[in-house]
């Protein structure tokens, strides 16, 4: 075969590679002292300068080119008073009407109007008495809502805007109003308390499985310490970058969330070697560097596909979901740097002594051998599988294909505040103005006619016609007729949907007006048309993230076939892991439609009611998830490559490979899962999406696609698996995963 001929080519670049590897992880071992103390200093120092220089997270993003993007170009230029980020400071008077404390709202709107980055407040009260009604007053009089724009999305100005705006309304809540902020006024205005309790349950569930699978205490504690250390290091880093850079608001938990994921697991898999070479009798730092050199340049390999995967989310060509790649890619470089520098030097200061804290006798990697030496019960177990590989493959494949039942009737869109705790204030302003002014309310379009170009004597015929198109319009509660602005270059009005934002139906009015209604409204004439807002921007975001997810997919498909292709050189082994990653993400989605769109279970999870899969968190998924299967993919796939360039037994090397990789990867998948698990109890539902998503999908992986379909597929394969064309073995590269040529 053209990969055993390879490998029998000699040392080459894989061979000093994996060299360098060894020798980094001796000198890590041998000088622990200084290692230790880099990574200590550089935890501090970067703490320092976070708190000193770190910036904040926030939503703030544009799109170029689209409509909302456009007409809120048209609006500034226009119209500045309509144009920028508008919040509401919600009023709510249980004792009787809003007119009663006329005085104190006629402050607040005072107030508001010095605010820095406030270009804008409207007064909810008519100017006179013979004034008609703003529509900002309920008809019973109880609820009201004052308009603030910002030059900026308020998420992205800091506490100080809050306290701002706390103190211009300070006159309202003294008289006894109830005051809430909505839109992205409340979300800035959410407690910024660091909870850490999801954190502390993976970690608490981390220590329990790798004390049972190591029996050792110490052995248990070590990928715990390097992986707070480098996920900690990690979030600095990030937050400088912040400071530079417009991250999303969930930015930090999700580079948190895979973090401690990988870094966690890449400890766990040299900690593992470790312990094995030891029990070989190799002196500590011989066997820190055989460990870094072997299961070390596996991290490494998988480290690199994780950053890859999440790197190409840029495919996108959003910058804000590029950044949430780069956002998680940050941690894992440091998970990786961890484990290459950091654990070796623990390793190095605790020696032998890693097994000095036992509650039961270390054991090592697997019972394994394949020249007759005793099995254990993962070799017996895939000797089943061989012996009815079909069996196993179509079990498989339908409990999958049953998960996925639920992805055929995915709803992208975007969470609106009514999913929200209720201790958030902007879901009691949701609730207020739902229950004052109707659901929609909460998302109102900004309709934007630029008749520039349209001549002076047109424009009264072309607005009479926009507002003859905009009357009746199925699926609006209401729409304003049409202004003008000051210099009358531009019509606005304001249309208001039958339901909230995150409903199919307000999607299909802005497409509905987007598409028909307005081109249609100014057809023949120079004007054009825009649809503006933030309601409208998260429908053109959602629009422009379908239409480029396949490429997502497509790009990230082909990574993985490339990868394996180059570090396997198998074809069929490639196509195959590209295949089941396809199955094993069909089948997450299915459950985070289930549980989120069709409610089972979602109430249960914090949700308010039924919520549609956020825009992006597939796109997230699939990036996320491809690079953390590509570790299990990679550890198993390498001992199985392995034995199949000794023995050339294709059916015994699946066996030899489950069953030495068995325990540290059941290991490696229950912490990973744990961890993303625990993100579940978050409040904010993107994050409690990709927690459940990213939770079952490597449970899926480590079960299902590891336990039946590889060893089935492998099985049924044979040596076919492997087989490689001998030009496309010349052309690529020569990447040796477990370092085993060194």
């Amino acid at each position: 075969m053209a990969a055993r001929r390879a490998k029998s080519a000699g040392p080459g670049p894989g061979s000093e590679r994996a060299g360098a590897l060894r020798r980094l992880g001796e000198w890590c071992a041998r000088r622990f002292v200084v290692v230790i103390i880099v990574w200590l200093v550089a935890l501090a120092g970067l703490h320092v300068l976070q708190n000193t220089f770190g910036g904040t997270y926030s939503d703030d993003f544009s799109l170029p080119g689209t409509q909302s993007n456009t007409g809120q170009q048209v609006l500034q230029k226009n119209a500045p008073a309509s144009s920028g980020t508008a919040g509401q400071v919600v009023m709510h008077d249980a004792k009787g009407p809003l007119t009663g404390v006329t005085d104190q709202i006629n402050q607040a709107v005072a107030a508001l109007q010095k605010v820095p980055h406030v270009t804008s407040v409207v007064n909810p009260l008519p100017a006179s008495a013979s004034s008609p009604p703003t529509g900002a007053i309920s008809k019973d009089g109880t609820i009201g809502y004052i308009t603030v724009r910002f030059d900026k999305n308020p998420t992205s100005l800091g506490e100080s805007l809050v306290d701002n705006v706390d103190g211009a309304v300070a006159p309202l809540r003294s008289a006894g109003i109830d005051v809430e902020y909505g839109g992205p006024l409340g979300e800035a205005a959410r407690p910024d308390t660091k909870d850490f309790t999801s954190e502390a349950i993976g970690f608490a569930v981390a220590v329990v499985v790798l004390l049972v699978g190591f029996g050792s205490v110490i052995a248990a504690g070590l990928p715990l310490v390097s992986a707070l250390i480098a996920v900690i290091v990690g979030l600095s880093c990030l937050s400088l970058l912040a400071a530079a850079s417009t991250f999303a608001s969930v930015s930090p938990t999700l580079a948190t969330m895979i973090g401690l994921g990988v870094g966690i697991d890449y400890a766990l898999f040299l900690i593992t070697r470790y312990r094995q070479l030891l029990m070989d009798g190799d002196d500590p730092p011989v066997a820190a560097g055989r460990a870094v050199a072997t299961s070390g340049r596996a991290v490494l390999v998988s480290g690199c596909t994780v950053i890859v995967a999440l790197l190409g989310l840029y495919v996108s060509r959003v910058s804000f979901i590029g950044k949430l790649g780069v956002a998680a890619g940050v941690t894992v470089v440091t998970a990786v740097l961890g484990a290459l520098t950091l654990v070796p030097a623990l390793l190095g200061l605790i020696g032998r002594r890693i097994d000095r804290f036992t509650f039961r006798k270390p054991v090592a990697e697997g019972t394994q051998g394949l020249d007759g030496e005793a099995q254990g019960g993962w070799h017996r177990y895939a000797q089943r599988v061989e012996r009815r590989p079909w069996w196993f493959l179509l079990g498989g494949v339908v409990v999958i294909a049953v998960l996925a039942i639920p992805l055929l009737s995915i709803r992208l869109g975007h969470i609106d505040d009514g999913a929200d705790p209720t201790s958030f204030t902007d879901r009691r302003a949701f609730d207020l103005i739902s229950e004052g002014f109707g659901p929609g309310a909460n998302g109102p379009l900004t309709i934007v006619v630029d008749q520039t170009d349209v001549p002076s004597a047109d424009r009264a015929a072309l607005a009479t016609s926009v507002q003859k198109a905009l009357t009746g319009v199925p699926g609006a509660a209401s729409i304003s007729p049409p202004k003008p602005t000051s210099n009358g270059q531009v019509l606005i009005s304001t249309a208001i949907s039958e339901v909230v934002p995150q409903a199919a139906g307000t999607t299909n009015l802005t497409n509905h007006l987007e598409d028909d209604v307005l081109p249609k409204a100014v057809s023949g004439t120079a004007a054009r048309t825009y649809l503006t807002g933030t309601t409208a921007a998260q429908v053109d975001f959602l629009d422009i993230i379908s239409a480029r997810l396949p490429l997502i997919i497509a790009v990230v498909v082909g990574l993985a076939f490339i990868i394996i292709l180059t570090v396997f050189r198998g074809l069929l082994v490639a196509l195959k892991a590209a295949v089941l990653n396809l199955l094993s993400i069909a089948a997450s989605y299915g459950v985070v439609v289930a549980v989120f769109q069709w409610g089972w279970g979602g109430p249960s999870l914090g949700v308010n009611g039924t919520v549609p899969i956020e825009s992006y968190v597939p796109m997230m998924m699939f990036a996320i998830v491809f690079g953390l299967s590509m570790d299990y993919e990679v550890f198993l796939l390498s001992r199985v490559h392995e034995a199949w360039e000794r023995t050339g037994d294709s059916k015994g090397s699946v066996a030899h490979g489950l069953e030495i990789t068995a325990r540290v990867i059941t290991c490696a998948a229950l912490i990973m899962v744990s961890v993303f698990a625990a993100f579940i109890l978050s409040d904010n539902i993107v994050i409690k999406m990709l927690g459940l998503g990213l939770a079952v999908s490597v449970l899926i992986d480590a079960t299902i696609v590891r336990l039946l379909l590889v060893p089935a597929v492998m099985t049924l394969l044979g040596r076919h698996a492997w087989w490689m064309p001998r030009w496309l073995d010349r052309v690529l590269p020569h990447v040796d995963a477990e370092g085993t040529a060194a």
